[in-house]
């Protein structure tokens, strides 16, 4: 993948980003972070067996993705291990492509695969619920919605007898309570340690942004 451009993204409608990342934030601390901690609860082989079945369902986008980006060899891996994971892990419940050597990679979206094509990333914004994002990244969010992601299709663009579009919603909500459960302290520490919260979130997110189009493993400080 080349490089994200070196000159510093806008944030053209701070007013309206502001307004919605205070919204996020209610609906945060309402909602999500009590689900959350609820979700900690559970025991420690649940909670790794439903983050398993999630990851292993980003393999459905990663995949395409990585053809895209020209990455042949990290797509047939993806298959293996989206193959395996699905049938001998029991839906993805458990990972024994890992335990064959074939550990998981660094998942890929469309909004890196436009990254990576040398596509600008345009105004920051902040989604509703989803969070932050930039006019690129919020493309390739509603190229998944047009077909770029087959469990999309599966659950909720065709009418099928196998999967219902509660599955979609089921998968994206335990994959968004399974994230904000692992990162309840990184939130909390980001939180306590801000002068300006929304400021540092915004860059936190354009620097991981940068360094996952860069297919970079540095972690984002």
């Amino acid at each position: 993948a080349i490089a994200e451009e070196d000159n510093k993204i806008k944030d053209c409608f701070e007013g309206l980003n502001r307004a919605t990342f205070s919204l996020n934030q209610t609906l945060d601390k309402a909602i999500f972070e009590p689900v959350a901690k609820g979700y900690r609860h559970l025991p420690t082989a649940v909670r790794k067996g439903l983050g398993n079945g999630v990851n292993n369902l980003s393999n459905l986008v990663t995949v395409p993705n990585n053809l895209l980006q020209g990455e042949g060899k990290k797509a047939g891996k993806n298959i293996f291990r989206f193959a395996i994971n699905s049938t001998v892990g029991i839906f993805g419940i458990f990972d024994p492509a890992a335990k064959l050597g074939f550990e998981a990679d660094q998942k890929e979206d469309y909004g890196q695969t436009l990254g990576a094509w040398g596509v600008k990333s345009g105004c920051y914004i902040v989604l509703p619920i989803f969070g932050p994002s930039t006019v690129r990244d919020s493309i390739g969010t509603i190229t998944n919605v047009i077909g770029g992601d087959p469990w999309y299709n599966m659950t909720m663009a065709n009418d099928t007898n196998y999967f219902k579009e509660s599955d979609y919603w089921a998968t994206k909500g335990t994959a968004g309570i399974n994230f904000r459960a692992k990162n309840i302290e990184s939130f909390d520490s980001v939180e306590k340690n801000s002068i300006d919260l929304y400021a540092s979130v915004r860059s936190l997110y354009l620097q991981d942004r940068k360094q996952k189009i860069l297919n970079s493993k540095k972690v984002t400080e």
